[in-house]
């Protein structure tokens, strides 16, 4: 089921057609088939995504996929947050470190650019990316596919709309 014109395949889904021969054998029989389980519901759901044309039946099925989307990711959330030592990657620490010392400095000062120290991450099911999987397939009937429209438009015709909204914002006007 791999394809010879890697081309055609964007990075994640890629990396999803991938990562199940990896994974196979690395863990215990059961956390292997959870594992298995959700990258195989992701890969559906992320096709389905994907799809340049749906019709009904696409559509109900892709909004049926994410009821057991969502229970997977809270199953792996709580069963494996905590069973695995993760930490962030220098490049995710260094960029919260940034992000705290512009807050600290209103943006004024130029932040240094020293090593920051790895902390232990866990799985965040409350982020607004997996809030939104929901209405990926309401968006699609009312907006067209994702591939038929961009915020690079807007930001073409405004292209200071977003520099004048954050000062309007701030209030330095």
């Amino acid at each position: 089921m791999f394809t010879t014109n890697n081309s055609m395949l964007t990075q994640s889904a890629y990396k999803l057609q991938c990562i199940i021969p990896v994974i196979e054998g690395l863990l215990s029989a059961e956390d292997e088939k959870d594992i298995l389980d959700l990258i195989f519901i992701l890969a559906t759901w992320h096709a389905y995504a994907k799809l340049r044309l749906h019709t009904d039946h696409t559509l109900a099925s892709f909004d049926a996929l994410t009821k057991p989307l969502g229970a997977a990711l809270r199953h792996f959330a709580g069963k494996f947050s905590d069973s695995f030592d993760t930490k962030e990657l220098p490049k995710e620490a260094n960029a919260r470190k940034r992000r705290a010392a512009k807050g600290k400095g209103k943006g004024r000062s130029r932040p240094t650019r020293q090593k920051a120290t790895t902390g232990r991450v866990r799985f965040n099911l409350s982020t607004y990316k997996l809030h939104a999987l929901g209405d990926y397939a309401n968006t699609i009937r009312q907006r067209g596919t994702t591939d038929s429209y961009s915020t690079q438009m807007v930001r073409a015709v405004f292209p200071g709309f977003k520099s004048d909204f954050l000062i309007t914002l701030l209030g330095r006007v």
